[in-house]
């Protein structure tokens, strides 16, 4: 088994010696000027649906640029393509979702990877079940491990299995990450507002449900760490948790813990900021599905009470005062006043709280927040050559993500920036037709990861969202 982590250094050089057969990924060729699709043959694909290829067909009419529709065309359905997998377990739908070039469940990038297909599901049966099986699978995750961020698919196992923690069978990765348990929750109520159907919430995504609120009140420590910790023997500084596998010290505010990124890196100060945001909405929209479709309203009020406290605490906390933007939010504090600004690539970042419905993109606060994030008092926005957008500390510096473009450009109200980010995407792809992890910010033939399913489908729904609301962008561009 190959660790995220190993996948860093991957370049267009290769796969770090992982093979991928062309069932998976069809035959990759270097772009020379042609445009043959990269997707595999129809019957090599591991879910084909009618909607999404329909929906592929009108936006590419409406796309000028031949490059750009190739893309277009090879990224959006690259989920459905390559990483499902589709079964029955109990009578019921049970869909599993590799994360692309590493096999193995992210509760985060599984609900990411299908979310941009939901608007279709009134029209494509088949397309609802599939992600009715999604909702069911990661409900029997967070059963067997809400503190688990990645599952192994059947007897598999995880190259991570010495790592010191509570491992068990079945478990991919057992970082906790708070929006591990929210992205879940997000596709939960997606789909149900989508759909109206509400068989997927069982008893057994009830009792899912009932963890990961339990969850969130141990991650307050109020009264001691939790039963939660986590040590790995690494060179790798953020691939292990300080103080003992507990984190750095918090004062109890009422914020949550999260002990990693959702970069599945460790935080330097555990109130992950964004996370928290991303808590505070999950939580509300739980409370929604609890009141109208499970009728327990204690339970519902529960939910309700403990996103006040959080978003209280945010409010506290998290705001600061940038000697150059004015007051901003922090990416990570500790409840003693001490705080982090930065903002990292990975969703939730503070610069996808308006894609995330957790802030309004014409907040002040977020308006100066971002005008932060997009510039360099952001150690972690570069500017080079080839593009200019924000990295992670998971990939080091000068390193730029189409995550983080894609969001940009999601987020935003300006036809121009929007443009701008869709250009730099288009140029990016190193002659691959695919979304990558990273790029160099001098030269995007220095990438990470050939075959990143979340970047390839997040770029597919700002195609489709700018073909809706922007139609002359993708005419000019």
């Amino acid at each position: 088994m190959v660790s995220r982590r190993k996948f860093i250094t991957t370049t267009s050089m290769g796969l770090a010696g992982l093979a991928l057969s062309n069932h998976l990924m069809g035959s990759i060729l270097p772009f020379q000027g042609g445009f043959a699709t990269n997707r595999p043959a129809p019957d090599k694909r591991n879910f084909v649906s009618k909607a999404v290829e329909s929906l592929i067909a009108e936006v590419k009419a409406g796309i000028k640029d031949p490059e750009l529709a190739w893309l277009f065309e090879n990224c959006f359905p690259n989920t459905l393509d390559t990483t499902i997998i589709p079964s029955l377990q109990d009578g019921k739908p049970d869909t599993f979702v590799i994360t692309g070039d590493i096999r193995a469940m992210w509760l985060r990038d599984s609900s990411a990877q299908v979310w941009p297909y939901i608007p279709l599901i009134s029209k494509d049966p088949a397309l609802q079940q599939l992600i009715a099986g999604v909702i069911n699978r990661q409900a029997k995750c967070i059963r067997l491990d809400p503190y688990a961020n990645a599952f192994m698919y059947g007897d598999e196992i995880s190259y991570w299995k010495t790592d010191l923690t509570d491992m068990k069978p079945g478990l991919h990765e057992r970082k906790f990450e708070i929006d591990s348990l929210c992205y879940p929750i997000r596709l939960s109520h997606g789909y149900w507002k989508a759909s109206g159907d509400t068989s997927v919430f069982d008893d057994n995504w009830q009792k899912a449900m009932e963890l990961i609120y339990h969850t969130f009140i141990e991650q307050q420590r109020k009264d001691n760490h939790g039963p939660y910790s986590f040590k790995r023997q690494t060179t790798t500084q953020a691939d292990t948790v300080p103080g003992d596998g507990y984190g750095n010290p918090i004062r109890p505010v009422g914020l949550i813990c999260s002990v990693f990124r959702p970069s599945d890196d460790a935080t330097i100060f555990p109130f992950l900021v964004p996370s928290n945001f991303f808590a505070v909405q999950s939580l509300r929209q739980l409370a929604e599905i609890q009141e109208n479709v499970r009728s327990i309203p204690e339970f519902a009020s529960n939910l309700r009470t403990l996103a006040d406290e959080v978003e209280s605490a945010l409010m506290k906390y998290a705001v600061i005062n940038h000697p150059v933007h004015g007051h901003i939010l922090a990416y990570e504090v500790d409840g003693f006043g001490n705080a982090i600004s930065m903002d990292d690539a990975n969703a939730p970042s503070l610069l996808s709280l308006p894609y995330l419905n957790c802030i309004n993109a014409h907040h002040k606060l977020y308006r100066n927040t971002r005008k932060f994030i997009l510039s360099e008092d952001n150690p972690w926005y570069f500017s080079g050559k080839a593009a200019k957008g924000v990295g992670s500390p998971h990939t080091q510096i000068d390193r730029i993500w189409p995550i983080a473009l894609t969001m940009q450009a999601l987020t935003s109200h300006d036809p121009e920036e929007i443009a701008s980010c869709i250009r730099m995407l288009r140029n990016s792809h190193a002659g691959k037709g695919f979304m990558h992890e990273s790029f160099h910010k001098d030269n995007p033939a220095d990438y990470s990861r050939d075959w990143f399913a979340w970047a390839n489908t997040l770029f597919g729904e700002l195609i489709i969202k700018t073909y809706h609301e922007h139609p002359e962008i993708l005419k000019s561009v």
